[in-house]
């Protein structure tokens, strides 16, 4: 890639007259050799499977193997029947949509990293809800999808996206930069209004931790999940208004790194503090180990 800093993608965007999307179509050719059309068709089939994971979360049963979650974006949905919700419809949408995303990974449903497992709701959620918002081409999400890979390469090559390297604010606080990052282009906005927007969404995550209860990828992951695409939301609509980020992106990512270094490894994705050593947390991992006890001892009985 020709650019390793928001600053330098935003610059060759300038050069170039081209969206960060359609730039990072170009780059992402060049750097694998394949043509245009084959690199778009392979994005194509990455947000067929996001829509898809949309789809399955919303109608099918997305109980987790462990019992901790399933069906929540279901609830919230349902709920719009008798009580208006406080985000308003479209909020709300982007907002189950994400959980449903969430719901199916932790179901051990088909989903799309974006960046990670842990954040796969937030991208779909907001994709998948602007495009049903605005009547948007499938084309102009592929694009998106672009953008959001530019912004997320970044990301990952100056600070981090592993909950186990730099806490969620790296999984959770990633996919919001780069979900709202492309959607400011698909709404409309410049390169350098979805530059400000990254760097707005991640002010708002810094110092996150990772504390995933019973070490699994469900509580709070998803629910974080739901939060995150509002947020991206809130970020997008900031930067397409002209509000800026006052301390650069490049230099809010340069915090998250320092944030991350400096993060206990009880917060960092080993479910050894936060939320995962509550009461009710280790209650519940207690629970969980004597289930998986269970499950050994029936197994080593039928074979002896």
């Amino acid at each position: 890639m020709k650019f390793r800093t928001l600053s330098e993608l935003g610059e060759l965007c300038a050069s170039r007259g081209l969206s960060i999307g359609k730039l990072m179509l170009e780059e992402q050719c060049a750097e694998s050799g394949k043509a245009p059309q084959d690199e778009f068709a392979k994005m194509a089939a990455y947000y067929g499977v996001m829509k898809e994971a949309v789809q399955r979360g919303l109608h099918e049963n997305t109980t987790s193997r462990s019992g901790l979650t399933g069906l929540d974006a279901q609830r919230v949905l349902a709920k719009r029947q008798t009580l208006e919700p406080s985000l308003g419809g479209p909020a709300s949408d982007a907002m189950a949509y994400a959980l449903a995303v969430s719901e199916v990974n932790a179901s051990m449903g088909r989903i799309i990293a974006t960046p990670t497992a842990g954040s796969c709701g937030i991208i779909p959620g907001v994709f998948v809800s602007t495009q049903e918002r605005f009547g948007l081409a499938d084309e102009e999400l592929v694009y998106a999808l672009f953008a959001a890979g530019a912004i997320g390469f970044v990301i990952a090559n100056n600070s981090f996206v592993s909950g186990a390297e730099g806490g969620c604010q790296a999984e959770v606080g990633s996919a919001i930069g780069m979900a709202a990052g492309a959607l400011v282009e698909l709404r409309g906005g410049t390169p350098a209004q979805a530059i400000h927007s990254v760097g707005l969404a991640l002010k708002n995550t810094l110092g996150l931790i990772c504390d995933p209860v019973g070490g699994l990828v469900e509580i709070p992951c998803i629910v974080r999940n739901g939060f995150g695409a509002v947020t991206a939301l809130a970020a997008a609509d900031m930067a397409l208004a002209g509000v800026r980020s006052v301390i650069p992106s490049d230099e809010v990512i340069q915090v998250m790194l320092e944030v991350g270094s400096a993060m206990p490894e009880i917060h960092r994705e080993t479910a050894g503090g936060g939320l995962a050593q509550t009461p009710t947390g280790r209650k519940i991992m207690d629970e969980l180990k004597n289930k998986k006890k269970q499950v050994k001892d029936k197994a080593k009985d039928k074979h002896d």
